[in-house]
């Protein structure tokens, strides 16, 4: 008997069935992919138009790199107190409405941000903004994990993960231009208005069954009929968190991607002020090079990592830490050559390295945490990458304060980014027996 290649599955509640094709990546469209990743891309321009304008502001306040990083540094931290609450409502409510309020709250703050008529303001407005920023990720990922099974998974996160990390040399590129054009105060008083407008488009996603990604992922790999399993009874969230620490594949992975942050966050916060300051640059050129650098390679290895991760699936962890090791060598190269030319080409291929690790590492993430979890999976992921990520830019300001030197600071990431890989590679061992649990192949559920 042939199988059927086509099945009728109920993705939304209270809506009829959709028929879906066998080994489709994406069953239901790519438009909530496009929304997520809109909702990501708003978010990092608005964060790092403060970096793009920071020569600016800090001549207006009178602060020091030390105090400019920490900024980046508390918002981030701000983030973390409510990251795990905010995976917990992923797991239980309504996740497009969630993802919506959060960039309706992001568009009111970055206005706020405007407004500051002091450091001590601008610091605090910052915190409140980067308290909120990051609570779109856990509804966002568990969203894409239910709407994407295996075969389009790398993609749909490699999307949002290109418009997140597209939105930072976009608002450095921003920030800068127009710190000296119109002034930094009205470019964030600008970037409000298409936050309001996503915060719209969001609502237009529809939200769908949970575990209906996962349940196409079995009958895909013709491990069972593609019906959507009742989730097991809620538990406690420190038992929830204990057992997803218990994956052994998510601990590599997280580990990797915090690794990674960190290196990202320091880097991309302080690249136009090294351009500045290294090569003579005038504001908006050392935002334009740096920024436009980033973008190039975060694009380039966005669309080559998610395209050979969805392709060799089953390999995507190696790929993540290869690409990781690749990342770095050329950051190291980044680092150390002199001249503004090669320098350029070697930020652009470490960024290049950086974006594919990432989207397949998230796209792992999704595979080896059950659907019902996922909200909740992600959540620990971002609180620990954004931990990561936090760090960053504080070091290395207090790096520069204590060598004068931005170049001699930006090695502070290079040797955790050379740990980060070899972790992630231990993770391709597991990965495979931690992805068919999560999609429940094997009978044990202590996942």
């Amino acid at each position: 008997m042939i199988e059927a290649q086509t099945r009728e599955v109920a993705a939304y509640p209270g809506r009829r069935p959709i028929a879906v094709r066998r080994g489709a990546g994406a069953p239901f469209g790519w438009w909530p992919a496009i929304c997520v990743a809109l909702v990501a891309a708003i978010d990092r321009v608005e964060y790092n138009l403060l970096a793009g304008a920071l020569p600016t502001i800090q001549e207006e306040f009178g602060f020091s790199d030390s105090a400019g990083g920490a900024i980046a540094t508390a918002g981030a931290l701000a983030a973390i107190v409510l990251l795990l609450p905010a995976g917990k409502l992923a797991d239980t409510g309504k996740r497009t409405w969630t993802i919506a309020a959060v960039v309706a709250v992001w568009a009111l703050l970055t206005v706020g941000t405007g407004l500051a008529g002091s450091y001590a303001t601008l610091f605090a407005v910052r915190v409140l903004l980067g308290a909120a920023g990051q609570l779109y990720n856990p509804p966002s990922s568990s969203l894409l994990g239910d709407l994407y099974p295996g075969p389009g998974r790398a993609r749909a996160y490699g999307y949002e993960r290109m418009a997140y990390f597209a939105g930072l040399p976009i608002g450095v590129i921003a920030g800068g231009a127009l710190a000296q054009t119109v002034g930094w105060r009205t470019g964030f008083f600008l970037i409000a208005v298409p936050g309001i407008v996503i915060a719209l488009l969001v609502l237009t996603v529809r939200e769908p069954v949970r575990g209906v990604g996962d349940s196409l992922s079995r009958w895909y790999d013709d491990a069972a009929a593609a019906e959507v399993e009742a989730p097991e009874p809620a538990a406690p969230m420190r038992a929830q968190l204990a057992t997803l620490l218990r994956i052994r594949t998510l601990r590599s992975v997280i580990t990797g991607l915090s690794i990674l942050f960190f290196g990202l966050g320091g880097l991309f916060f302080w690249m136009p002020s090294f351009y500045a300051r290294e090569f003579g640059l005038p504001e908006a050129s050392a935002a334009a090079i740096g920024g436009g650098a980033g973008l190039v390679g975060i694009v380039a290895g966005i669309l080559a990592g998610s395209w050979l991760g969805d392709r060799h699936h089953r390999r995507r962890v190696a790929i993540g830490g290869w690409s990781l090791l690749f990342g770095t060598v050329f950051l190291a190269g980044a680092v150390g050559v002199p001249a503004l030319g090669p320098q350029a080409i070697c930020f652009t291929l470490a960024n290049v390295g950086f974006s594919a690790a990432i989207a397949n590492l998230t796209a792992a993430n999704a595979d080896v945490v059950a659907a019902h979890r996922r909200g909740l999976g992600f959540a620990v992921l971002q609180l620990l990458v954004t931990l990561g990520g936090a760090l960053g830019p504080w070091l290395i300001g207090l790096a520069s304060d204590a060598t004068g030197s931005l170049r001699w600071a930006y090695t502070v990431v290079l040797l955790p980014l050379v740990i980060g890989s070899l972790i992630v590679f231990r993770g391709q061992r597991t990965y495979g027996e931690d992805a068919d649990a999560a999609v429940g192949i094997y009978e044990a559920r202590g996942i």
